[in-house]
């Protein structure tokens, strides 16, 4: 048995490591920046060493945009923001994917009456800007009570994913071999009792893609989390912004950079931990469409 030839460094290969490089020092030096800022006091940053290692590190600018930073006029720091963006991200999430998972079953095995066109309208609204539906939302949820609410921006941030989530879990079924449904649907099973029983198990490589696509999205979401969550629920994203653009006093840029960290943790945490299974579940939905 012959041993395995290693690939030859030719100058193509080279070319591409370089650029791949090049592309990681492009994106990590900003976060380098940022981490290396956040542990220094306000007087070493003055020095002007930007990319210096702190000297004396000090953990104080993350205690204080934990828990002491103004963001508007509350002085509590970005915690309250991160418990509103949990209770956003949660059920913005499960409820999505669960009605996602639905539409796409229904759309890919027994396609009811004008399918297609529903499925071409939500094709449609995944392309129409966010902002042209804002004031019409904003009408809407405020005729029916639930402007400036918790139960308002989750209800926004489910229709606006509905499109996406239709399109991976039909994506996703129609790979499924039909054989199985026909099985299934010959043994007895019926709509729900086929979707929970068969679809559901087999869907764990989308259904972590849709997870993570869709907690990061509404994590990092700014506008939707500042015109309906209302003041009792503003998501860690708008709070930021409030601690960053604050006019009054010193600029802190150490807490500044703290806050922003402990912002994208949360994001950053799902692509290092799930990255391998988004690209397994992206490529399972992309053999037939």
């Amino acid at each position: 048995m012959t041993a395995r030839r290693r690939p030859a460094w030719t100058p193509a290969r080279l070319g591409v490591y370089a650029f791949l490089a090049c592309a990681a020092l492009f994106f990590l030096l900003p976060l380098y920046v940022m981490l290396v800022t956040s542990f220094k006091s306000m007087d070493e940053i003055r020095l002007g060493n930007l990319f210096a290692w702190p000297a004396s590190a000090t953990v104080e600018p993350w205690r204080a945009a934990w828990s002491e930073v103004c963001t508007g006029v509350s002085c509590e720091g970005i915690r309250v923001g991160f418990w509103n963006s949990v209770a956003i991200v949660v059920p913005s999430t499960i409820v999505p994917i669960l009605i996602g998972a639905v539409n796409g079953y229904a759309l890919s095995f027994w396609r009811p009456r004008g399918a297609e066109w529903l499925f071409a309208l939500l094709m449609l609204g995944a392309f129409i800007p966010v902002q042209v539906m804002i004031y019409p939302l904003v009408k809407l949820l405020a005729m029916a009570g639930l402007f400036s609410s918790l139960a308002g921006i989750v209800v926004v941030h489910v229709i606006f994913s509905m499109p996406v989530m239709t399109l991976l879990f039909r994506n996703y079924y129609a790979a499924v071999p039909a054989e199985l449904f026909k099985a299934a649907r010959i043994d007895g099973g019926g709509f729900w009792r086929i979707f929970v029983q068969l679809m559901l198990p087999m869907s764990a490589p989308i259904v972590i893609v849709a997870a993570i696509m869709q907690v990061t999205g509404v994590w990092n979401d700014y506008i939707l989390g500042l015109v309906f969550a209302g003041r009792e629920h503003l998501p860690m994203t708008v709070q930021l912004n409030n601690v960053i653009n604050t006019t009054t006093g010193e600029r802190l840029y150490n807490v500044n950079m703290a806050a922003t960290i402990l912002t994208s943790l949360v994001p950053l945490g799902v692509y290092f931990v799930s990255g391998r299974w988004f690209v397994r579940g992206i490529t399972a939905g992309a053999v037939k469409g």
